[in-house]
């Protein structure tokens, strides 16, 4: 479907993109050809998923930096070490947070975690890039990863729901304030694609995937990681030039519904919060552990 040299002479920065879908978008650009780049805050991870990508692609280049999405300046400082390598021609907003709450029970903290990577970092990152686009004259194309929620709303994930909405937004007006730059912004809105980091805070009970989307998926499954890396070198891709403004949703039809990706958590006890809490903040402290 794809051609093997689609991404020659490309190079594409994805935000996250050391683990789960943004590795998975990420090795999905170079094999089609493209030089990347991708950030996040832990180095190690990012390093070693770079080596690994390198060593199986030969002669395309993986580029890491860590950096925290949620600081401007920071994320000024390193779109300029990215560009003094070369400008890029295309970026990925991958990198999010997210975990299951009551919204009563949320902190002010608690929000802002969500909302400063989602949105804050989001507009960070693509206004550091678009204004160099700009000033250089340089085409290029945004693929920013959303959700359904955008649309529907969704209990218990509030904080990113309404982060999430803002970038739909901004992928809209961006679109067309920046197009006759030749700067292009699409959205990808996924249904369930189980990753480890983001199941062990949107899943923490545990249930079965098999089982849980059977009934609740048109299709009866959950999505598959290469179909939405499919989903992101078609959009990047410049044979299909005229997508813009954009948002796709790629689940499988679960969207249109009307369940909503966690109404079934409406019939949850105090006791099943409880434990859920538990369950994230032993996530959490693991996560901590293994950034030092």
């Amino acid at each position: 479907m794809f051609k093997s040299d689609l991404f020659q002479g490309k190079r594409f920065l994805v935000t996250g993109g050391g683990t789960g879908l943004g590795r998975v978008m990420m090795e999905r650009f170079v094999e089609l050809g493209a030089d990347c780049v991708i950030c996040g805050r832990r180095g190690s991870v990012l390093e070693e998923t770079a080596r690994e990508v390198m060593v199986k692609h030969p002669g395309r280049l993986v580029e890491t930096h860590v950096v925290d999405i949620r600081v401007a300046s920071a994320v000024e400082e390193m779109i300029d070490r990215i560009w003094a390598n070369g400008p890029l021609d295309g970026l990925v907003n991958n990198a999010a947070g997210n975990f299951i709450s009551q919204t009563k029970d949320l902190s002010p903290r608690a929000f802002d975690a969500i909302a400063n990577i989602v949105l804050h970092g989001t507009f960070y990152t693509t206004n550091a890039c678009g204004k160099r686009w700009i000033g250089e004259k340089r085409k290029a194309s945004v693929i920013s990863i959303l959700t359904t929620w955008v649309w529907t709303g969704s209990p218990f994930v509030v904080p990113s729901a309404m982060s999430k909405a803002g970038v739909a937004v901004m992928t809209q007006s961006l679109a067309v304030e920046w197009g006759h730059h030749g700067i292009r912004l699409n959205a990808i809105a996924p249904g369930p694609f189980p990753t480890e980091g983001a199941w062990a805070r949107l899943n923490p009970m545990k249930d079965d995937d098999a089982a849980r989307y059977k009934a609740r998926n048109p299709l009866g499954r959950v999505g598959r990681p290469s179909e939405l890396a499919n989903m992101a070198a078609f959009l990047m891709s410049d044979e299909v030039a005229y997508i813009n403004g954009e948002v796709i949703a790629i689940d499988g039809g679960m969207g249109i519904m009307g369940n909503g990706t966690f109404s079934h958590m409406l019939s949850y006890s105090e006791d099943d919060w409880r434990r859920i809490r538990e369950q994230i903040q032993t996530a959490n402290t693991a996560d901590r552990a293994k950034r030092g």
